[in-house]
């Protein structure tokens, strides 16, 4: 079985430099082999632009707010002027609140903690965990999943209509699926959201690091994502939008910083005034190094022009695609079909392979980096997968034998600084693997499919 090896074209765009480019990784066939980071949408690697720009910072590294020395207001600067940068990166309107957090789901679990009493959310079932789950004190409607970008619009505009019109409701909604890199209609749903008199949150931890995020071009009220997708490491993440329902709630978080004046009361109770700036659900010390390295994250990316990274990706999104339709036994994973416009994001399964099996065998006797399981999506890649909703099946390796058939699925994804040999090489592993199969034989170990050192297959 042989697989295309036609190159990307050189002329559309040149990686971004990341660290780890040039890490190697042992192989248990003997040798060593540089790593391909092809599990981008877990964590990206950094920029290597953002490392440098972290770097130079670091000694000067103080206290954000509180100081009144050189290097505390330097970083109480540099923390604000992150908060301006990720607001331009974002296209936010004049009034919205750029507020900073560990992640997307911190994101959202502070937008769940701030929504009004009563509100009813709206949310498909093809959402990531961090979408999904936050809802918990909220009258939750659980929608279908589309087969179409229409059908979605459709399932929305009819389950808004059925709601009470006047309590407030809010959408959640993702940009691009984790599972299979699909690009949702958001704006269409927006301006369906709003139609109905509900408002509209988007989740961009996979959009936004492969795709242009304009919250006033899309016309959502809130916009969610994640650092560490973002090619910027150090755990930190992004509510940015609308502050009316940010300002009428208690903070997220109770502590120092969210508040603007403490006393004690006659009676031994205390009063507190809260902040009405981001701040107010920014309690504790702030991770600036964190904050800092997705405003030189957003930085770099619109430097390098979007437009041209973007165009480099879709070569890199076709040319998998192609090579994975040339293998008869993998099929991929859609929720749109095979037009649907996509970010790097691509799930397979294998016929005749357990998926955390294949996994490990990419990354043991390749050096490929890739994601098995559900991708905390456990809904959408069951109904992917064909399988009844209360089918066994969890993230990491089942406890089953390499070559029967699981439950999981297996996920390619890269980005910015993916180089074209990782693609080549992670295409002719595919191909390799289904027609030679694996070198060596693998068994689980603590919920992971893994090398047994002692034996190859026999094969």
């Amino acid at each position: 079985m042989s697989v295309s090896t036609a190159a990307i074209d050189p002329s559309v765009c040149a990686p971004l430099p990341v660290l780890g480019k040039d890490v190697t990784v042992p192989l248990v066939t003997g040798g060593e082999v540089t790593y391909a980071a092809l599990d981008y949408a877990a964590s990206a690697p950094a920029l290597q632009r953002v490392w440098d720009d972290v770097a130079a910072y670091a000694p000067y590294y103080g206290s954000v707010h509180r100081g009144a020395g050189y290097l505390s207001q330097l970083s109480t600067d540099l923390f604000e002027n992150s908060r301006r940068t990720v607001a331009e990166f974002l296209g936010c309107r004049a009034d919205d609140q750029v507020v900073f957090t560990r992640s997307t789901t911190d994101s959202l679990n502070l937008l769940a903690a701030a929504i009004p009493a009563g509100c009813q959310v709206f949310v498909f079932e093809t959402e990531h965990h961090a979408s999904l789950l936050p809802w918990r004190d909220a009258q939750v409607t659980y929608l279908n999943a589309p087969r179409t970008p229409a059908q979605a619009v459709e399932t929305l505009e009819r389950a808004l209509a059925d709601r009470d019109p006047y309590g407030p409701a809010l959408v959640c909604v993702t940009g691009a699926s984790n599972v299979t890199g699909e690009l949702w209609p958001v704006k269409e749903l927006a301006a369906a959201a709003h139609a109905h008199g509900a408002r509209i949150v988007l989740d961009a931890a996979q959009l936004a690091p492969h795709h242009p995020v304009d919250i006033a071009e899309l016309d959502v009220d809130w916009v969610a994502f994640s650092g560490h997708k973002l090619y910027a490491p150090f755990g930190s993440g992004v509510l940015a939008g609308r502050s009316d329902w940010l300002l009428a709630a208690e903070p997220y978080l109770a502590g120092g910083g969210a508040s603007r004046k403490v006393a004690r009361r006659a009676d031994g109770g205390v009063d507190v005034d809260w902040h009405t700036t981001a701040a107010r659900h920014e309690a504790g010390s702030p991770n600036v190094i964190g904050v800092y390295s997705i405003a030189s994250a957003c930085k770099a990316l619109t430097e390098a022009g979007f437009d041209n990274l973007v165009a480099r990706e879709q070569e890199l999104v076709s040319r998998v695609r192609e090579g994975l339709a040339e293998v008869p036994e993998v099929q991929v994973l859609s929720l749109f079909g095979e037009d649907a416009p996509r970010v790097g994001v691509i799930s397979f399964v294998v016929r005749g392979w357990n998926s955390s099996h294949f996994a490990a065998a990419l990354s043991a006797e390749y050096g490929i980096g890739v994601r098995d399981g559900l991708f905390c999506a456990h809904p959408l890649v069951r109904t992917l997968l064909g399988s009844d909703p209360q089918d066994p099946g969890e993230c990491g390796a089942p406890e089953a034998e390499p070559g029967e058939r699981s439950l999981n699925a297996i996920r390619v994804s890269f980005g910015a600084g993916t180089p074209d040999e990782h693609i080549e090489r992670f295409l002719r592993a595919v191909s390799e693997l289904v027609s030679d199969g694996a070198q060596w034989k693998y068994r689980t170990e603590d919920g992971r499919c893994v090398p047994d050192r002692g034996t190859a297959a026999q094969v």
